[in-house]
């Protein structure tokens, strides 16, 4: 187990090192001029220009910008934002409470409203499993953007049962009450697609000969389910469910775009328009590292789950 995780952890530095470098290539190519979004369209003297630029070490050359930035970061400090002007690190402490309240709210639904959609497909056989196969295939094909103009102008515009865009609750009751639609159109096309994974992985565990000779015997349908369709179907279950979750880091970008919710997914979309490095850079490789975080658990809970799992070939837990 100690091995296993020195090199997990060693191949997450080599992730987030490429996947740094990777990021700053591409904003720093992408067209735009940080000094000019600075300057909001006012005219300003080469000399004005040259200072912004020297003030945020954007007149240095690429790889000095590079190195300087992930020598700040190995140290914790993500440098100052160009487009808010402040600290990066503080800028994300005020935007990742939002955020993580809206994940962990459309964490709940995918994994409740997946598992149960998919039990209940794989044991209610019939017009209910054709129904939850046509409403899951709906749901993986919609786009989170389309999911969240419908629940707006439906149960924010027509039945008002919940704010709209831009509005904010107060506590935790407002909150989640104002989070509602945001969590339901990040959720929908996930948990549509833990459904049919649970839906599959339950239908092959009930075709095992254990589960007839269990049957056979005479022990109770619950108990049956309970003990051996279900935990057999766990493993596909955790795997796919973990990368799913995982897959709700990337999506909250369009999502709270969409709601105007103020959150990193809200901040990234921002900085990549006004070429803000620093941020960009930080939201990204807090993105890279929940999704490598996510998959590493679920690979140290594959072998709890099922014994026959090993942690890598010639590894044992």
């Amino acid at each position: 187990m100690t091995r296993y995780l020195l090199g997990r952890l060693l191949g997450l530095a080599a992730v987030l090192l490429v996947t740094s470098f990777l990021v700053f290539s591409a904003v720093h190519l992408a067209p735009g001029d940080p000094v000019s979004f600075l300057l909001k369209g006012h005219p300003a003297t080469p000399e004005a220009r040259a200072a912004i630029a020297a003030q945020y070490h954007l007149d240095d050359p690429f790889l000095v910008q590079y190195l300087k930035w992930l020598g700040g970061a190995l140290h914790g400090d993500f440098g100052r934002s160009i487009q808010f002007r402040q600290d990066v690190t503080a800028l994300l402490g005020s935007r990742l409470p939002g955020t993580a309240l809206l994940i962990g709210y459309a964490a709940v639904l995918v994994c409740v409203g997946g598992v149960l959609t998919g039990a209940l497909a794989a044991l209610r056989r019939g017009p209910l499993d054709r129904l939850v196969l046509i409403g899951t295939g709906v749901a993986t094909a919609t786009p989170p953007f389309v999911t969240a103009i419908g629940l707006v102008s439906l149960f924010a515009v027509q039945l008002g049962w919940f704010p709209g865009p831009g509005s904010t609750g107060t506590g935790l009751a407002g909150r989640l009450h104002q989070l509602t639609l945001p969590a339901f159109a990040l959720a929908l096309t996930l948990a549509g697609l833990l459904a049919r994974v649970t839906r599959s992985a339950m239908l092959d565990e009930l075709a095992r000969e254990h589960v007839e000779v269990a049957r056979s015997r005479g022990v109770p349908e619950r108990a049956v389910i309970r003990r051996h369709v279900l935990r057999g179907a766990l493993g596909p279950i955790v795997t796919v469910g973990g990368t799913t979750l995982a897959g709700l880091l990337v999506s909250t970008s369009i999502v709270e775009t969409a709601f105007n919710v103020t959150g990193v997914g809200q901040l990234l979309v921002q900085s990549v328009t006004a070429k803000d490095l620093p941020v960009v850079q930080a939201v990204t490789l807090l993105i890279v590292l929940g999704f490598v975080l996510v998959n590493l658990l679920v690979d140290l809970l594959a072998p709890l789950i099922d014994p026959r799992v090993a942690l890598a070939p010639g590894d044992t837990a």
